[in-house]
């Protein structure tokens, strides 16, 4: 699509081609840990324990996660700017440097997992009845790492090299290949935790293979053998410039840490295994609306800079109302079916009781989340990174790290899920006050005063 088109098709339809391939590819990259809870909360030997053991590993594989967004935003944003300069040699140069500093990166977080593996599960929450399972399943995770990074960091690319489609596709061929062997290694041989860790780095390395592949075969843009070699300066400027991108994307590792070892203290494994069903929920409750943020951003972005404000309000509008829905329509799901959710996840009934409970009080107030997210980012499109980011870390860092270790204290185990719903409603008033606030101040300054 043109950029001509971003200032004047109608706003919905511009919002429903740009949000659509992002949606679906959250939606998609969201897949392979949750399925891997599924199809493991649901073997008969390790279904409580595998379940526990796989969110044990959440937080670690978030941080592998983080740093795949860093490197592929950070090489990626180069990689436009310098396409857009009409400076293709730069562009290149950046996707070499990028690839070779993925696999560098990849590999010694690797090595450093090896080595200190047993400190940091048992950080992230690992009993001794949980830490050989997450040993198993960690164990091969670390092996694939590098197909990750891969995956994820030159998706980036791809987009950015304006096929959208394609680098959906390559994460639906990684999503199905590790839905498919899930089921075949799981149920079929009975390979349990290390039989889900194994089709996941299957399909993270296909994925990874389709991404390489796409850039040996580029007509345009492509691989070429005097780039791919490491260099300092460029990787210092990649990092620089995908901070802001690892600091958002490791927020949740911190949390989840954090909320592993007071669910451990205050209720056990069965907590712990409570909660990984609420992340797997909770994953396929936001990613849509991050997808729809996605979508909305590129829309302001443009108007903006155009000075359509009543264009770039207007996709704001129609951005909040549709994350709305989705967050409306999820509390609706997890006030009606909570129960019915838990035992999606897993048969065995010590863990359903404990798992509503978490699922009614942890979503309580998710129906304004969709707004928080919409409007925080809304003010990093229009070029105020600043607000948006302490818009952005007041839901997770300011407020819900806090609650949820104060309301552990004083009221013990469920004090930790009702944190979530105070920090959602909170974050949403502050939120709304300054956008409010901003408007209204847009509407009597001129463009270059806001």
């Amino acid at each position: 699509m043109s950029t001509n088109k971003l200032g004047t098709e109608k706003i919905s339809k511009l919002l429903w081609q740009f949000s659509l391939p992002a949606t679906v590819g959250m939606l998609v990259n969201a897949i392979y840990n949750v399925v891997d809870r599924l199809f493991v909360g649901n073997a008969k030997d390790i279904g409580d324990v595998g379940l526990a053991a796989i969110t044990v590993c959440f937080p670690i594989m978030m941080i592998f996660h983080a740093f795949s967004i860093m490197m592929g935003i950070g090489g990626a944003t180069r990689f436009s700017i310098n396409m857009g300069r009409k400076d293709q040699e730069t562009a290149e140069r950046f996707l070499g440097k990028t690839f070779v500093l993925m696999i560098v990166v990849s590999l010694i977080l690797s090595a450093l997992g090896y080595i200190f593996m047993v400190p940091i599960l048992k950080l992230s929450g690992a009993s001794d009845v949980i830490l050989p399972y997450a040993k198993e399943y960690l164990e091969i995770i670390l092996l694939g790492n590098v197909f990750q990074t891969i995956s994820m960091g030159l998706n980036n690319f791809i987009r950015a090299n304006g096929s959208p489609k394609t680098a959906m596709f390559s994460m639906f061929i990684g999503a199905g290949f590790n839905i498919v062997f899930d089921a075949i290694l799981i149920q079929g041989f009975n390979m349990g935790l290390t039989g889900a860790a194994v089709a996941t780095i299957g399909g993270q390395a296909l994925s990874a293979i389709w991404c390489i592949c796409y850039f040996l075969r580029n007509k345009n843009v492509r691989f070429r053998k005097k780039h791919i070699r490491f260099s300092i300066n460029s990787s210092l400027i990649v990092f620089s410039t995908g901070t802001p991108a690892f600091i958002m994307n490791s927020i949740g590792s911190v949390l989840n840490i954090i909320l592993n070892q007071l669910l451990f203290a205050y209720g056990g494994d069965n907590a712990i295994s409570a909660m990984g069903i609420v992340n797997s929920i909770q994953t396929f409750l936001i990613m849509p609306i991050i997808g729809i943020n996605q979508g909305v951003q590129p829309i302001v972005s443009y108007n903006y800079g155009a000075q359509r404000l009543d264009r770039s309000h207007k996709a704001l509008k129609l951005g909040i109302f549709s994350a709305t829905v989705i967050a409306v329509a999820g509390w609706a799901v997890t006030r009606l079916f909570a129960r019915q959710l838990v035992m999606i996840f897993t048969p065995f009934s010590e863990i359903h009781e404990i798992g509503e409970k978490f699922i009614i009080n942890w979503f309580g107030a998710i129906f304004v989340v969709g707004f928080q997210i919409i409007a925080s980012n809304y003010f990093q499109a229009i070029g105020k990174p600043a607000i948006s980011t302490v818009l952005t870390l007041l839901r997770q860092v300011l407020l819900l790290i806090p609650l949820v270790i104060i309301l552990a204290k004083v009221i013990g185990l469920y004090g930790i899920v009702l944190s979530a719903p105070i920090a959602d409603f909170v974050s949403f008033l502050v939120t709304l006050i300054v956008l409010i606030i901003y408007l209204r101040k847009s509407k009597t300054r001129s463009f270059n005063e806001i």
